[in-house]
Protein backbone atom coordinates (compact mmCIF):
# COMPACT_ATOMS: atom_id res chain seq x y z
CA UNK A 1 0.00 0.00 0.00
CA UNK A 2 1.42 3.36 -1.05
CA UNK A 3 2.30 5.80 1.65
CA UNK A 4 0.14 8.96 1.92
CA UNK A 5 2.19 12.12 2.28
CA UNK A 6 1.08 15.41 3.82
CA UNK A 7 2.40 18.93 4.00
CA UNK A 8 1.75 21.74 6.53
CA UNK A 9 -0.25 24.65 5.18
CA UNK A 10 0.86 27.83 6.99
CA UNK A 11 -2.17 29.73 5.94
CA UNK A 12 -4.70 27.34 7.27
CA UNK A 13 -2.37 25.99 9.91
CA UNK A 14 -3.38 22.47 8.94
CA UNK A 15 -1.81 19.38 7.36
CA UNK A 16 -3.01 18.76 3.90
CA UNK A 17 -2.63 15.70 1.75
CA UNK A 18 -0.13 15.92 -1.09
CA UNK A 19 -1.76 15.04 -4.34
CA UNK A 20 0.37 14.72 -7.48
CA UNK A 21 -0.75 15.74 -10.87
CA UNK A 22 -0.88 13.08 -13.61
CA UNK A 23 2.25 14.60 -15.18
CA UNK A 24 4.18 14.41 -11.93
CA UNK A 25 3.13 10.84 -11.48
CA UNK A 26 4.33 9.98 -15.00
CA UNK A 27 7.55 11.85 -14.45
CA UNK A 28 8.24 10.01 -11.20
CA UNK A 29 7.42 6.67 -12.78
CA UNK A 30 9.74 7.30 -15.72
CA UNK A 31 12.50 8.42 -13.39
CA UNK A 32 12.15 5.30 -11.31
CA UNK A 33 12.07 3.03 -14.31
CA UNK A 34 15.10 4.75 -15.86
CA UNK A 35 17.07 4.55 -12.63
CA UNK A 36 16.16 0.90 -12.23
CA UNK A 37 17.07 0.12 -15.82
CA UNK A 38 20.40 1.94 -15.49
CA UNK A 39 21.17 0.16 -12.24
CA UNK A 40 20.24 -3.14 -13.83
CA UNK A 41 22.44 -2.42 -16.84
CA UNK A 42 25.39 -1.57 -14.61
CA UNK A 43 24.86 -4.75 -12.68
CA UNK A 44 24.68 -6.81 -15.88
CA UNK A 45 27.87 -5.22 -17.21
CA UNK A 46 29.68 -5.92 -13.98
CA UNK A 47 28.25 -9.44 -13.88
CA UNK A 48 29.26 -10.28 -17.47
CA UNK A 49 32.64 -8.65 -16.91
CA UNK A 50 33.58 -11.10 -14.20
CA UNK A 51 31.23 -14.00 -14.83
CA UNK A 52 30.35 -15.90 -18.03
CA UNK A 53 26.85 -16.28 -19.26
CA UNK A 54 25.62 -19.83 -19.98
CA UNK A 55 25.98 -19.15 -23.71
CA UNK A 56 29.53 -17.85 -23.27
CA UNK A 57 30.41 -20.85 -21.19
CA UNK A 58 29.08 -23.14 -23.91
CA UNK A 59 30.98 -21.25 -26.63
CA UNK A 60 34.20 -21.28 -24.62
CA UNK A 61 33.86 -25.02 -24.12
CA UNK A 62 33.36 -25.43 -27.85
CA UNK A 63 36.42 -23.29 -28.57
CA UNK A 64 38.55 -25.30 -26.16
CA UNK A 65 37.33 -28.51 -27.77
CA UNK A 66 38.11 -27.14 -31.24
CA UNK A 67 41.61 -26.16 -30.14
CA UNK A 68 42.19 -29.68 -28.83
CA UNK A 69 40.87 -31.12 -32.10
CA UNK A 70 43.11 -28.77 -34.12
CA UNK A 71 46.10 -29.89 -32.08
CA UNK A 72 45.23 -33.57 -32.64
CA UNK A 73 44.68 -32.87 -36.35
CA UNK A 74 48.07 -31.16 -36.62
CA UNK A 75 49.77 -34.13 -35.00
CA UNK A 76 47.99 -36.57 -37.32
CA UNK A 77 48.97 -34.52 -40.37
CA UNK A 78 52.57 -34.49 -39.15
CA UNK A 79 52.47 -38.28 -38.93
CA UNK A 80 50.89 -38.51 -42.40
CA UNK A 81 53.60 -36.19 -43.70
CA UNK A 82 56.30 -38.54 -42.36
CA UNK A 83 54.62 -41.54 -44.00
CA UNK A 84 54.29 -39.61 -47.26
CA UNK A 85 57.97 -38.65 -47.14
CA UNK A 86 58.82 -42.35 -46.82
CA UNK A 87 56.59 -43.19 -49.80
CA UNK A 88 58.22 -40.45 -51.86
CA UNK A 89 61.67 -41.74 -50.91
CA UNK A 90 60.75 -45.27 -51.97
CA UNK A 91 59.08 -43.99 -55.11
CA UNK A 92 62.15 -42.06 -56.26
CA UNK A 93 64.91 -44.43 -55.11
CA UNK A 94 63.34 -47.88 -55.45
CA UNK A 95 60.24 -48.07 -57.62
CA UNK A 96 61.38 -45.61 -60.28
CA UNK A 97 64.87 -47.10 -60.31
CA UNK A 98 63.40 -50.56 -60.93
CA UNK A 99 61.34 -49.27 -63.84
CA UNK A 100 64.16 -47.05 -65.16
CA UNK A 101 62.18 -43.84 -64.68
CA UNK A 102 63.55 -40.49 -63.58
CA UNK A 103 62.72 -39.44 -59.99
CA UNK A 104 60.24 -36.60 -59.49
CA UNK A 105 62.19 -33.39 -58.69
CA UNK A 106 61.79 -32.10 -55.14
CA UNK A 107 60.92 -28.70 -56.62
CA UNK A 108 57.71 -30.28 -57.91
CA UNK A 109 57.00 -32.41 -54.85
CA UNK A 110 57.58 -29.57 -52.37
CA UNK A 111 56.26 -26.68 -54.46
CA UNK A 112 54.16 -24.15 -52.52
CA UNK A 113 50.83 -22.58 -53.32
CA UNK A 114 50.41 -19.33 -55.20
CA UNK A 115 48.87 -16.18 -53.78
CA UNK A 116 50.02 -14.22 -50.73
CA UNK A 117 46.45 -13.73 -49.52
CA UNK A 118 45.47 -17.38 -49.64
CA UNK A 119 44.73 -17.45 -45.89
CA UNK A 120 43.69 -13.83 -45.35
CA UNK A 121 40.11 -14.76 -44.37
CA UNK A 122 41.44 -17.04 -41.63
CA UNK A 123 43.92 -14.59 -40.11
CA UNK A 124 41.14 -12.48 -38.60
CA UNK A 125 40.07 -15.32 -36.31
CA UNK A 126 41.25 -15.77 -32.76
CA UNK A 127 43.90 -18.52 -32.62
CA UNK A 128 44.49 -17.69 -36.29
CA UNK A 129 48.06 -19.06 -36.33
CA UNK A 130 46.89 -22.51 -35.29
CA UNK A 131 44.13 -22.52 -37.90
CA UNK A 132 46.44 -21.19 -40.64
CA UNK A 133 49.09 -23.78 -39.77
CA UNK A 134 46.53 -26.59 -40.04
CA UNK A 135 45.24 -25.20 -43.35
CA UNK A 136 48.78 -24.99 -44.75
CA UNK A 137 49.57 -28.56 -43.75
CA UNK A 138 46.30 -29.80 -45.25
CA UNK A 139 47.02 -27.98 -48.53
CA UNK A 140 50.59 -29.29 -48.63
CA UNK A 141 49.50 -32.86 -48.00
CA UNK A 142 46.71 -32.57 -50.54
CA UNK A 143 49.11 -31.47 -53.27
CA UNK A 144 51.80 -34.03 -52.41
CA UNK A 145 49.24 -36.83 -52.27
CA UNK A 146 47.97 -35.80 -55.71
CA UNK A 147 51.51 -35.84 -57.13
CA UNK A 148 52.21 -39.21 -55.49
CA UNK A 149 48.95 -40.62 -56.80
CA UNK A 150 49.87 -39.54 -60.34
CA UNK A 151 53.31 -41.06 -59.84
CA UNK A 152 51.78 -44.40 -58.86
CA UNK A 153 49.54 -44.21 -61.93
CA UNK A 154 52.69 -43.77 -64.02
CA UNK A 155 54.38 -46.68 -62.22
CA UNK A 156 51.40 -48.94 -62.96
CA UNK A 157 51.79 -48.17 -66.66
CA UNK A 158 55.55 -48.66 -66.40
CA UNK A 159 54.98 -51.99 -64.65
CA UNK A 160 52.66 -53.10 -67.43
CA UNK A 161 55.21 -52.04 -70.03
CA UNK A 162 58.00 -53.61 -67.97
CA UNK A 163 56.20 -56.93 -67.91
CA UNK A 164 55.80 -56.75 -71.69
CA UNK A 165 59.43 -55.70 -72.05
CA UNK A 166 60.72 -58.51 -69.82
CA UNK A 167 58.74 -61.01 -71.89
CA UNK A 168 60.08 -59.49 -75.11
CA UNK A 169 63.79 -59.11 -74.38
CA UNK A 170 65.78 -62.18 -75.55
CA UNK A 171 66.42 -64.26 -72.43
CA UNK A 172 66.94 -67.92 -73.39
CA UNK A 173 69.24 -69.89 -75.67
CA UNK A 174 67.79 -70.40 -79.15
CA UNK A 175 68.32 -74.18 -79.12
CA UNK A 176 68.22 -76.72 -76.28
CA UNK A 177 71.69 -76.52 -74.79
CA UNK A 178 71.54 -77.36 -71.09
CA UNK A 179 74.95 -79.06 -71.06
CA UNK A 180 76.48 -76.14 -73.06
CA UNK A 181 78.26 -78.62 -75.37
CA UNK A 182 76.58 -77.11 -78.43
CA UNK A 183 78.21 -73.72 -77.91
CA UNK A 184 80.82 -73.62 -80.71
CA UNK A 185 81.94 -70.06 -81.33
CA UNK A 186 81.25 -66.79 -79.54
CA UNK A 187 80.97 -63.10 -80.37
CA UNK A 188 84.19 -61.32 -81.35
CA UNK A 189 87.06 -61.64 -83.80
CA UNK A 190 87.35 -65.20 -85.09
CA UNK A 191 88.98 -67.02 -88.02
CA UNK A 192 86.50 -67.28 -90.88
CA UNK A 193 86.07 -70.98 -91.83
CA UNK A 194 86.12 -70.34 -95.58
CA UNK A 195 88.20 -67.19 -96.11
CA UNK A 196 90.65 -68.08 -93.30
CA UNK A 197 90.99 -64.48 -92.25
CA UNK A 198 90.43 -62.84 -88.88
CA UNK A 199 86.96 -61.32 -89.02
CA UNK A 200 84.42 -59.96 -86.56
CA UNK A 201 81.91 -62.67 -85.72
CA UNK A 202 78.73 -60.75 -84.86
CA UNK A 203 76.84 -63.57 -83.18
CA UNK A 204 77.15 -66.97 -81.51
CA UNK A 205 77.29 -70.37 -83.22
CA UNK A 206 75.46 -73.34 -81.72
CA UNK A 207 76.27 -76.73 -83.28
CA UNK A 208 73.39 -79.19 -83.45
CA UNK A 209 72.16 -82.02 -85.70
CA UNK A 210 70.24 -81.13 -88.82
CA UNK A 211 66.57 -80.55 -87.96
CA UNK A 212 67.09 -79.59 -84.30
CA UNK A 213 64.28 -77.17 -83.27
CA UNK A 214 65.11 -73.48 -83.00
CA UNK A 215 63.20 -71.39 -80.46
CA UNK A 216 62.25 -67.71 -80.36
CA UNK A 217 64.21 -66.21 -77.47
CA UNK A 218 61.60 -63.56 -76.63
CA UNK A 219 58.10 -62.41 -77.52
CA UNK A 220 57.88 -60.43 -80.73
CA UNK A 221 56.79 -60.23 -84.33
CA UNK A 222 58.54 -61.83 -87.26
CA UNK A 223 60.06 -58.96 -89.20
CA UNK A 224 61.87 -60.86 -91.91
CA UNK A 225 62.00 -64.36 -93.45
CA UNK A 226 64.31 -65.14 -96.32
CA UNK A 227 65.48 -68.14 -98.30
CA UNK A 228 69.02 -67.81 -99.63
CA UNK A 229 72.02 -69.87 -100.67
CA UNK A 230 74.45 -67.16 -99.63
CA UNK A 231 75.44 -65.40 -96.44
CA UNK A 232 72.96 -66.18 -93.67
CA UNK A 233 71.21 -68.76 -95.85
CA UNK A 234 67.62 -69.36 -94.78
CA UNK A 235 67.12 -66.99 -91.88
CA UNK A 236 64.51 -65.27 -89.73
CA UNK A 237 64.59 -61.90 -87.96
CA UNK A 238 62.24 -61.30 -85.02
CA UNK A 239 61.44 -57.76 -83.91
CA UNK A 240 60.92 -57.79 -80.12
CA UNK A 241 60.22 -54.10 -79.70
CA UNK A 242 62.06 -51.85 -77.22
CA UNK A 243 64.89 -51.63 -79.75
CA UNK A 244 65.63 -55.39 -79.75
CA UNK A 245 65.85 -57.79 -82.70
CA UNK A 246 67.20 -61.33 -83.00
CA UNK A 247 68.48 -63.13 -86.09
CA UNK A 248 68.48 -66.92 -86.65
CA UNK A 249 70.61 -68.02 -89.62
CA UNK A 250 71.54 -71.11 -91.70
CA UNK A 251 68.19 -72.78 -90.97
CA UNK A 252 67.21 -75.90 -92.90
CA UNK A 253 63.72 -74.43 -92.95
CA UNK A 254 61.58 -71.93 -91.06
CA UNK A 255 57.93 -72.40 -90.10
CA UNK A 256 56.90 -68.78 -89.50
CA UNK A 257 55.83 -65.98 -91.80
CA UNK A 258 56.49 -62.27 -91.90
CA UNK A 259 54.24 -60.34 -89.49
CA UNK A 260 53.47 -63.42 -87.36
CA UNK A 261 53.49 -62.89 -83.58
CA UNK A 262 55.59 -65.39 -81.66
CA UNK A 263 56.15 -66.17 -77.98
CA UNK A 264 59.38 -66.95 -76.17
CA UNK A 265 60.10 -70.68 -76.49
CA UNK A 266 57.99 -71.12 -79.63
CA UNK A 267 59.60 -73.18 -82.40
CA UNK A 268 60.30 -70.98 -85.44
CA UNK A 269 62.43 -73.34 -87.57
CA UNK A 270 65.12 -76.02 -87.64
CA UNK A 271 68.89 -76.18 -87.66
CA UNK A 272 70.54 -76.50 -91.07
CA UNK A 273 73.67 -75.52 -92.96
CA UNK A 274 72.36 -73.19 -95.67
CA UNK A 275 74.26 -70.16 -96.93
CA UNK A 276 77.89 -69.62 -95.99
CA UNK A 277 78.20 -72.47 -93.51
CA UNK A 278 80.59 -75.39 -93.07
CA UNK A 279 78.42 -77.62 -90.86
CA UNK A 280 74.91 -77.77 -89.39
CA UNK A 281 74.62 -75.07 -86.78
CA UNK A 282 72.62 -72.02 -85.78
CA UNK A 283 74.18 -68.60 -86.09
CA UNK A 284 72.35 -66.38 -83.57
CA UNK A 285 72.55 -62.60 -83.26
CA UNK A 286 71.08 -60.00 -80.89
CA UNK A 287 70.60 -56.50 -82.29
CA UNK A 288 69.94 -53.51 -79.99
CA UNK A 289 69.03 -50.19 -81.60
CA UNK A 290 70.38 -51.45 -84.93
CA UNK A 291 73.75 -52.42 -83.39
CA UNK A 292 74.84 -56.05 -83.10
CA UNK A 293 75.80 -56.88 -79.51
CA UNK A 294 77.14 -59.95 -77.70
CA UNK A 295 74.30 -62.50 -77.23
CA UNK A 296 76.08 -64.08 -74.25
CA UNK A 297 74.53 -61.42 -72.01
CA UNK A 298 70.99 -62.63 -72.78
CA UNK A 299 70.69 -66.14 -71.36
CA UNK A 300 69.74 -65.25 -67.79
CA UNK A 301 66.47 -67.25 -67.92
CA UNK A 302 68.36 -70.41 -68.88
CA UNK A 303 71.60 -70.46 -66.94
CA UNK A 304 72.68 -70.56 -63.30
CA UNK A 305 75.59 -68.30 -62.28
CA UNK A 306 77.98 -71.26 -62.59
CA UNK A 307 76.63 -72.20 -66.03
CA UNK A 308 76.83 -68.58 -67.12
CA UNK A 309 80.51 -68.41 -66.13
CA UNK A 310 81.14 -71.56 -68.14
CA UNK A 311 79.27 -70.07 -71.12
CA UNK A 312 81.48 -66.94 -70.92
CA UNK A 313 84.59 -69.11 -70.90
CA UNK A 314 83.46 -71.07 -73.96
CA UNK A 315 82.31 -67.97 -75.85
CA UNK A 316 85.63 -66.19 -75.31
CA UNK A 317 87.75 -68.93 -76.88
CA UNK A 318 89.70 -67.72 -79.92
CA UNK A 319 88.54 -70.46 -82.25
CA UNK A 320 87.17 -70.68 -85.75
CA UNK A 321 83.58 -69.74 -86.46
CA UNK A 322 81.22 -71.94 -88.46
CA UNK A 323 80.11 -69.23 -90.91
Amino acid sequence: MAKIKYYYDTKTLRYKRIELSPFDKLKRSLTFISASAFAGFIMLVLLFQFFDSPKEKRLKNEIENLLVQYDILNKKMTQIDLVLDDLQERDDNIYRVIFEADPIPSTIRKAGFGGVNRYKDIRNFSNAELVVEAAKKADKLSKQLYIQSKSFDDLIELAKNKADMLASIPAIQPIENKDLKRMASGYGYRIHPIYKIRKLHTGMDFTAPQGTPIYATGDGKVGKVRRSRKGYGNHVVIDHGYGYQTLYAHMSKYIVYRGQKVKRGEVIGYVGSTGTSVAPHLHYEVIKNKRKINPVNFYYNDLSPEEYDKMLEIASQKNQSFD
